[in-house]
């Protein structure tokens, strides 16, 4: 018997420090259509905001990546952010964040098509890119 495996749960995640949210609103507007347009079924929100955008705790990443854990035993899972410096403007940092959500067996992608390695793998269809 042929299963089809379920579409990729994303996960889509921003920060802002500012106070105004026509921008973020704007970002986070452009991963649903995203994730809608390739048929991708959207887990949730994640927003750090203010100081908490700035540093690296994040509280709302964190909680993205814990929620994140247990669906991806049984299916592909996807950070989805706007583009990477929605992570973090540092490339060290960007890093260790994109190195969590790896632990916790799930990959990170942009809008503009930008992947880590395992994201590449799931995108491509090449399976769940599990290490």
């Amino acid at each position: 018997m042929n299963t089809v495996a379920p579409s990729p749960l994303v996960f889509i995640h921003d920060r802002d420090a500012t106070r105004s949210s026509a921008i973020l609103d704007l970002r986070l507007s452009g991963c649903v259509n995203y994730a809608d347009r390739h048929g991708r079924q959207i887990a949730g929100l994640w927003v750090d905001r203010g100081d908490d955008a700035l540093s690296s705790t994040r509280p709302q990443f964190s909680a993205l990546v814990d929620t994140m854990r247990d669906p991806a035993r049984r299916r592909t899972t996807i950070c989805l952010v706007h583009h990477w410096c929605r992570l973090a403007h540092d490339d060290a940092l960007r890093h260790t964040l994109q190195q969590r959500v790896s632990r916790a067996r799930g990959c990170t992608a942009t809008t503009f098509g930008d992947a880590d390695e395992r994201a590449d793998a799931v995108l491509a269809g090449l399976g769940r890119g599990k290490g």
